[in-house]
C-alpha cells in the first residue's frame, strides 16, 4: 500500500509540473518525422495482466516492416536480436529518437501508467508475453508478482550491454530484495543518467 501511495503521488508530480516539457517533447517528435507522437504496446502486468504500455516515438513509421527485412538479410543482427532482443546501432531509430534514448525521455509516457496502477516507479521492466513465455519460463510467477516499473535494477546495471538473461536474473534480485531505500536510490541513480547519460540504451 506504501508503495502504491508513493506511486500515485510521484507520477501525480511528474505529469502536473512535468506537462509542459511534455508538450515540447511531442511537438519535436511531430516535426522530426512523419508519424504518430506516442508509441503504443502490449506487456503483461501483475499477476499476467495484459496493459497498454506507453512511449513517445523514437522509430521511423515503418519500424516493424523494416525488423523483418534487417533480420532476414543479415545473420549476425538476427543473432544480436536473439541475444539482446534489440539492436545496439538500430537503423530503425530516428536522430532525435536516438537522444530520447539516450536520456530515457522517452518513458516519461508511463508515468500514465504508473498513475492508473499498470506500473510502479520501481520495478522490473515490463515484458511481452514472447519474452516471458521464451525466457522466463518457471520464473514468470514470481516476476510477475510484483507491478512492472518504470526504472529498474537492470535499466541502472547495464541496460542494453546485458543479454535477456541477465536481465531477468537482476529483475529476479530486485523483486527478493526489493525496500524503499532500493526504490529511492534507483530513483535517484535513474535522474542521474537522465541529466547525465553515458551512452544510448
Amino acid at each position: 500500500m506504501t508503495k502504491r501511495l508513493f506511486d500515485i503521488a510521484f507520477s501525480s508530480l511528474v505529469l502536473t509540473l512535468g506537462s509542459p516539457f511534455f508538450l515540447l517533447l511531442a511537438l519535436s517528435i511531430k516535426l522530426s518525422s512523419p508519424g504518430p507522437i506516442f508509441y503504443s504496446c502490449s506487456r503483461i502486468g501483475r499477476n499476467n495482466t495484459p496493459f497498454t504500455c506507453y512511449k513517445f516515438r523514437t522509430m521511423y513509421a515503418d519500424a516493424e516492416t523494416k525488423l523483418q527485412l534487417l533480420l532476414s538479410s543479415d545473420v549476425r543482427l538476427l543473432q544480436e536480436w536473439k541475444t539482446y532482443f534489440k539492436l545496439r546501432q538500430d537503423p530503425r531509430i530516428t536522430p532525435l529518437g536516438k537522444w530520447l534514448r539516450k536520456t530515457s525521455l522517452d518513458e516519461l509516457p508511463q508515468f500514465f501508467n504508473v498513475f492508473r496502477g499498470d506500473m510502479s516507479v520501481v520495478g522490473p521492466r515490463p515484458l511481452t508475453q514472447t519474452e516471458i513465455t521464451d525466457y522466463l519460463k518457471e520464473n514468470a510467477p514470481k516476476l510477475l508478482s510484483v507491478r512492472p516499473g518504470l526504472t529498474s535494477l537492470w535499466a541502472i546495471r547495464g541496460r542494453n550491454h546485458l543479454t535477456l538473461e541477465q536481465r531477468i536474473s537482476l529483475e529476479l534480485h530486485y523483486v527478493d530484495n526489493q525496500n524503499f531505500l532500493l526504490d529511492c536510490r534507483l530513483i535517484l541513480q535513474t535522474a542521474l543518467h537522465v541529466f547525465f547519460p553515458k551512452g544510448a540504451c
